[in-house]
């Protein structure tokens, strides 16, 4: 079988937002205790973070990190993660049916935060709370002092502002399982009058406001057109979810469904253009996808804790997925997905960083590893930053029932033209065949091949563990060419590629 692709530097997408690789914490499972934080841990810091996971964040160059949630952030109190540990109260987390100590809050965060070099976006409760906590947050988080909330955050420690520029307008309001869940009138007048006050204080924030949960929801795309229409002017963003499994074990029906991710981009994009000349608006919103990811694996396991069924544990293992080889081609394509839609999704962050579905697990008391999908979330993240390329692309196709015409050969592009390197990454959603694939770059001139990395395994269902970290791991490629302009490589059957040039 064969591919033949074309790229050229003057046919670009659009330039890629950095955010476009960010991730998420939240006060979920293991996710904030024994996960990022874990003061009696061996490699511990002095604000009691686990060192070891700060060094894999700050691997993968993670530009931003939303928090507190997520479903946590619809009945959360702020300011019960403020001031004196020993003072800070113990509250019943009505989203995971767990406890919640409050050790770490805002401070402890913006900590981390900087020790793992990514900045906050933070997300605002208008579930059970609304405008006026809102603007306090904002306040205490953003304003130098003198002034009531301000002066709070300095007695508490922290002199200067932190400055967080981007701002989430609640969360998932569209889910009737969501603390607070509203109608989108509702949410809509909410998130507006909200927004307001926010820009009252400072005009230059990034406001995003709740789209749908995910493309199943039967108030969609209903709901985005009715936010948007009574926030448009307000906000910058408006927010996405999707989450991917593959419960059937169909694996080239789970591979197809990026396509279907693709047209929920596209479609709320159309909405965002019809509210744009509805309000006869210069401005445009973008997508901000901010909670994307594999969650399959650990449902059944996590039902006693989510149905109520074991009290109120503090941080017990939850959404704990194991990740495989098949989701790292999964990974891969979403992140390829995004890198095509550059021009309308701004934002996106992978939900979660550590231990929730996440690329990174801990033990605690002990190492820190890396899962599968930690891989092309890796090389999307440091390579995939520039000029997101439009790759003309020919590939052999199949059916599947989420899709037709599902292309084998999925494959990006990116133009770094700071330090004249071009990326690409693909992947064959061939179960049986190596894809002989040709690229043609005589557009860019000469160009030579710095780095070739491979990821395929002989069991689609291998996994990563902290006993054998890497038994699924990328590997240096071979039989790589570039003729003439042109660069030749196979794409061995069920694969993840990257291949990196210098120009």
């Amino acid at each position: 079988m064969k591919a033949a692709v074309t790229a050229h530097p003057s046919y670009i997408v659009s330039e890629i937002d950095p955010r476009l690789y960010g991730s998420f914490i939240e006060h979920l499972g293991r996710a904030v205790y024994t996960g990022i934080y874990e003061p009696g841990h061996p490699t511990a810091d002095a604000n009691g973070m686990r060192q070891d996971v700060i060094d894999l964040v700050k691997e993968l160059n993670v530009p931003i990190v939303r928090y507190p949630g997520g479903n946590f952030v619809s009945a959360y109190n702020w300011e019960d993660g403020v001031g004196p540990k020993e003072e800070r109260p113990v509250r019943l987390d009505l989203a995971w049916h767990t406890s919640e100590s409050n050790e770490v809050g805002l401070h402890e965060f913006a900590d981390w935060c900087a020790s793992a070099n990514t900045e906050m976006m933070l997300a605002v409760n208008l579930g059970s709370r609304g405008l006026d906590e809102a603007r306090n947050f904002l306040e205490y988080t953003n304003h130098p002092g003198g002034s009531e909330w301000s002066d709070k955050r300095i007695a508490n420690g922290r002199k200067e502002p932190y400055n967080v520029k981007l701002w989430c307008l609640g969360n998932e309001m569209d889910g009737p399982w969501q603390i607070g869940h509203k109608t989108a009138d509702e949410y809509g007048r909410l998130a507006h009058e909200t927004a307001k006050a926010m820009r009252a204080f400072d005009k230059s924030l990034e406001l995003v406001v709740c789209g749908s949960s995910n493309a199943k929801m039967p108030t969609y795309p209903e709901w985005e057109a009715t936010v948007l229409d009574h926030t448009y002017n307000e906000v910058d963003y408006i927010s996405l979810h999707m989450y991917f499994d593959n419960e059937t074990n169909d694996t080239p029906n789970y591979l197809a469904m990026s396509e279907k991710l693709d047209a929920y981009i596209v479609s709320v994009a159309g909405v965002i253009d019809y509210i744009k000349a509805k309000k006869r608006s210069n401005k445009r919103v973008y997508i901000s996808f901010d909670e994307w990811n594999v969650w399959y694996h650990s449902k059944e396991q996590d039902k006693k804790i989510l149905g109520g069924n074991d009290g109120w544990p503090f941080a017990p293992p939850l959404l704990e997925d194991i990740y495989n080889f098949e989701d790292v081609l999964q990974v891969g394509l979403i992140l390829n997905t995004f890198i095509r839609r550059a021009d309308v999704v701004k934002i996106a962050c992978l939900a979660q960083l550590v231990n929730v579905i996440a690329p990174i697990m801990t033990v605690p008391n002990g190492p820190a590893w890396r899962q599968t999908i930690f891989y092309p979330y890796f090389y999307a993240s440091i390579y995939g930053r520039g000029n997101a390329l439009d790759l003309k692309v020919e590939s052999p196709t199949y059916n599947s029932t989420v899709a037709g015409d599902v292309a084998y050969v999925d494959v990006t592009g990116v133009h770094d033209t700071q330090t004249s390197h071009v990326t690409f990454f693909a992947i064959n959603r061939h179960p049986n065949d190596a894809i002989e694939t040709v690229i043609d770059l005589t557009g860019f001139g000469a160009a030579d091949i710095i780095d070739h990395q491979v990821m395929t395994h002989a069991d689609l269902k291998a996994v990563n563990s902290s006993e054998n970290p890497f038994k699924v791991a990328p590997k240096k490629g071979a039989g790589t060419k570039m003729t003439d302009g042109k660069l030749s490589l196979s794409l061995p059957a069920y694969s993840y590629q990257m291949i990196r040039l210098k120009l």
